[in-house]
């Protein structure tokens, strides 16, 4: 994680700040270290600025500390907090106080290793402030236009006709080092850029283990991202957002502000260019819904899905915004599957019948049994009915139970004879059947079955009392409430 005391825009060269003529800053001590950068200007006249101090401070002080007679003693200590304090360069200002900058604070400084600015009467300290500030607005803006450059240039490549190789060079010239992509398997499948060494990369093959997902274990929760230093450069992995195993290393001699950002960019282009969308799996799923559009069976089609066997998934985020085609997409990818439809505020997704279905945090999701292709009208129904029912009983997620039931002894012709005999006064009005079942379903309950249409109370009761006329029945005896329940699920 960055350092949280370490603000957002770009460090400033110390020695930009002696360029300035404006300023007329002189280092008079210490070190001259093109490296120093300067994060922010401190003004105190504290004889310890060490609690005051968070790190990468140009201190500025006019001496007023400064005790009379002061020796090495006290210059030495005054000096050696300020390094310990992380801070980076001491601005000495000579006037009012001081006619010139005490040669015991020079020495010090010296000593030390930290630089010694003298700042003339002429310039004052928010002066200072102030140019460094523009120094660092310039930087951010110079870095903010070399990001959206690099973003162009990437968005160019990937549409090429050899969209991974290009954006995997134009990565690599952008960071100024080289960038790899490895496969599931964790074989280098492409790379760009100048080769670090063997040893640089069989370390930045080693790191993308870390971050790569494993396929056979769920419960093995990897980082997104990791990243080490060797030999002076820097090595970074990114998992690849798709979920089939790709990892995106980048190898360069610096780590600039916005190398993370671009390298970012580059892995989602990347996860969409190796996206089951270009896989194999994703091909099928083309070949199956073309096959469909031209009059296929389901049944023939099936296999190219990748299994035989399905679950329906019905959901609806929490609360009460419509599912968008981003949040649909975003639920289909918490569960795995790219199959997914929004229809009348609710969010349908087909998943392998032998995947698991767990709860998305934000979702309330409504699961069928697993059914062949000729089934999957009524496993629609199935996820619909568990939807209706998890979200009258506030259920993250509830699922059609598929175990043999009691009306499977039945012959499926009586059964469904039966159940067009028994609700044929109210089968006219979808609305008293839906109401009748979900009602059924929730025990009867008034307020739980409103919950679940939208309705309000007194509209179920209304609708469940005209059930009850038309059908000439007592709702209130469970020997009714059953057989109803047993003719409605033949509906």
């Amino acid at each position: 994680m960055p350092d949280p005391t370490v603000p957002p825009t770009p460090p400033v060269p110390l020695d930009a700040l002696l360029a300035r003529a404006d300023l007329g800053l002189r280092r008079i001590a210490g070190p001259a270290d093109p490296a120093a950068v300067v994060h922010w200007a401190h003004t105190s006249e504290m004889a310890d600025p060490y609690p005051y101090l968070l790190g990468g401070e140009l201190l500025l002080s006019a001496g007023v500390h400064i005790p009379d007679g002061a020796g090495a003693g006290y210059f030495d200590a005054y000096v050696s907090r300020i390094v310990a304090a992380g801070g980076v360069a001491l601005g000495f200002g000579v006037a009012p106080v001081h006619d010139t900058v005490p040669g015991a604070l020079v020495e010090a400084c010296e000593m030390h290793g930290l630089p010694l600015l003298e700042v003339p009467p002429r310039t004052t300290f928010s002066a200072v402030a102030r140019a460094l500030w523009q120094l660092m607005a310039q930087a951010r803006t110079a870095e903010l236009r070399r990001v959206t450059e690099a973003q162009q240039s990437l968005a160019t490549a990937a549409a090429r006709p050899d969209p991974v190789p290009s954006v995997l060079q134009q990565l690599a010239r952008r960071l100024g080092g080289r960038a790899v992509l490895y496969g599931p398997e964790g074989t280098e499948i492409a790379g760009a850029g100048a080769d670090p060494g063997e040893g640089t990369r069989a370390a930045l093959a080693k790191l993308a283990e870390v971050v790569r997902p494993s396929t056979r274990d769920s419960s093995d929760a990897r980082p997104s991202s990791a990243s080490d230093t060797v030999g002076g450069v820097r090595l970074v992995a990114h998992a690849l957002g798709n979920g089939e195993g790709f990892v995106l290393g980048t190898a360069a001699p610096q780590r600039d502000a916005g190398d993370h950002t671009i390298a970012s960019v580059a892995a989602v282009l990347l996860s969409l260019l190796t996206g089951e969308r270009h896989s194999g799996s994703g091909a099928g799923r083309s070949s199956a819904l073309v096959r469909l559009l031209l009059g296929a069976a389901p049944a023939e089609v099936a296999p190219l899905l990748g299994g035989d066997r399905w679950r329906v998934v019905h959901g609806r985020p929490d609360g009460r915004a419509a599912p968008d085609p981003v949040a649909a997409s975003a639920l289909g990818a918490a569960l795995g599957s790219a199959l997914v439809d929004v229809t009348g505020g609710v969010v349908r997704v087909l998943v392998p019948g032998g995947r698991t279905v767990d709860r998305v945090p934000g979702w309330t999701l409504g699961v069928s049994a697993a059914a062949a292709p000729p089934d999957w009208p009524a496993a629609d129904t199935q996820a619909a009915r568990a939807l209706a029912r998890a979200r009258a009983t506030r259920t993250p997620v509830l699922r059609h139970g598929d175990r043999p039931a009691l009306a499977d002894l039945v012959p499926p012709h009586d059964a469904d004879a039966h159940a067009r005999a028994l609700l044929a006064p109210v089968e006219r009005s979808p609305a008293l059947v839906d109401t009748l079942r979900t009602w059924l379903s929730l025990h009867g309950s008034w307020d739980r079955t409103a919950v679940a249409l939208d309705v309000h109370r007194n509209t179920v009761r209304q609708r469940i009392a005209r059930c009850g006329a038309l059908l000439e029945a007592d709702l209130d005896d469970p020997d009714v409430r059953m057989e109803l329940w047993f003719a409605l699920r033949r509906t």
